[in-house]
């Protein structure tokens, strides 16, 4: 049993109880949520706080949304999972609703991104052993980040996630994002793919130029290698898009796209979408899935979408207020450097470490996170509106107002 004493908070309680029996790989914040409306979550203590993470792109619709509440309630009365060895009625459309909106054909449903991305890979090997046996590399690019299992980690280009489990997946090689000449150079007739965020996350919200993803899409085909756009945090309506590669006019069109994240609203599920060449790479019986493409997360996925179709032109505007603002904070604030992103997929980018203005956000009620040591990431729900948006900016003034001053450049 807890050591907790009758003394303790019910945080502290919650906090004392895991740390007992976790495992503890997880650096969370002391926090601990009991529930959530809109834009909005709720701690066990009762305070309230802007959720500007929501759940790292999770919650694209905010918290407790009629209509997606409503979706669960009912379907999970009816038929909650079946496993892949039967049909059932919502695959097929939310499979055709994806081809729609991405412009490739074919869908393979998993419970996560990582999940979504090791398919992927296996479709890039699969794709050049049919060519080669000698057809296995894989570019990736540095500061990238594709998920936590060995499959993914292999293509991540960030060593504090790859060094404690090397060696990994022979065969990667690392570019760095928006450099044309050196993905020129690192694509051979060995090269079964490259896989690409449109715009990198975790490595702190770097978007990539359409003149890189175009090259790349121009090198895939010049090598018979498969394009592979991970959309896992950009894509899904966030960049105010269906996804990042829509940003390119014209579209840059990869061979397969990933994406997860906001798909089912909060419910496990991930999903690759590739054109006919590259799903033609899996046969059955070569990849599967238990939980995968659940009755109820696709029923839930395709309300997610039914409402999204009328939020993308939402999503640019309060994005570009949001980064309006930001850009007026940093004409205020000496330390900051740059704001960047698309859509509601925002990063400000610090001279200073921003671990601790996390914390002090936390504190006056707001919810970020900092990625790449340096840059506050931003992934507000997509009904964000522009007085919750001021709402932020009010509690980060106040933030960047009370740090030390910091050092400016030498006088000549």
């Amino acid at each position: 049993m807890s050591s907790a004493t009758p003394t303790t908070t019910p945080t502290e309680q919650i906090m004392e109880l895991e740390r007992e029996y976790l495992l503890q790989n997880y650096s969370r914040y002391p926090l601990a949520l009991e529930r959530g409306e809109g834009c909005f979550v709720y701690d066990v203590e009762g305070n309230r706080y802007l959720d500007f993470i929501a759940g790292i792109g999770v919650n694209a619709l905010g918290h407790n949304h009629p209509r997606i509440v409503n979706v669960i309630r009912e379907q999970s009365a009816l038929l909650i999972h079946c496993s892949n060895l039967y049909y059932h009625r919502y695959q097929g459309p939310l499979a055709k609703k994806l081809a729609e909106v991405s412009g490739l054909k074919r869908s393979f449903f998993a419970n996560s991104g990582t999940e979504a991305m090791e398919g992927a890979l296996k479709m890039m090997r699969a794709h050049g052993r049919k060519i080669n046996p000698a057809k296995f590399e894989i570019l990736s690019l540095e500061n990238s980040f594709h998920g936590r299992s060995l499959g993914a980690l292999s293509v991540t280009g960030q060593s504090k996630y790859r060094n404690d489990f090397e060696p990994l997946l022979p065969g990667v090689k690392f570019v760095p994002p928006n450099d044309v000449w050196a993905l020129e150079a690192a694509f051979s007739e060995r090269t079964a793919g490259i896989v690409i965020e449109w715009i990198q996350g975790e490595g702190g919200i770097f978007p990539m130029t359409v003149e890189y993803a175009r090259r790349a899409r121009e090198l895939a085909d010049r090598y018979d290698a498969l394009l592979v756009f991970d959309e896992i945090q950009c894509g899904v309506g966030r960049p105010g898009t269906w996804f990042g590669y829509q940003l390119a006019t014209p579209v840059v069109l990869p061979d397969v796209m990933v994406a997860a994240k906001p798909l089912a609203c909060g419910l496990p599920l991930g999903v690759i979408v590739a054109n006919e060449r590259a799903a033609a790479a899996i046969a059955p019986g070569m990849h599967g899935s238990t939980f995968g493409g659940s009755a109820l997360a696709c029923r839930v996925a395709l309300e997610f979408f039914d409402i999204l179709d009328e939020l993308l032109p939402a999503i640019r505007r309060a994005g570009d207020y949001f980064r309006e603002r930001l850009g007026d904070l940093g004409r205020k604030h000496s330390f900051i450097r740059e704001v960047r992103g698309h859509g509601l997929m925002i990063g400000l980018d610090l001279e200073v470490p921003g671990k601790q203005m996390v914390l002090d956000a936390q504190a006056r009620g707001l919810l970020i996170n900092c990625t790449h040591d340096t840059v506050l990431r931003f992934l507000p729900p997509y009904i964000v509106t522009e007085s919750e948006v001021d709402q932020a900016v009010r509690i980060l003034d106040a933030i960047f107002a009370a740090q030390p001053p910091t050092a400016g450049p030498s006088a000549d």
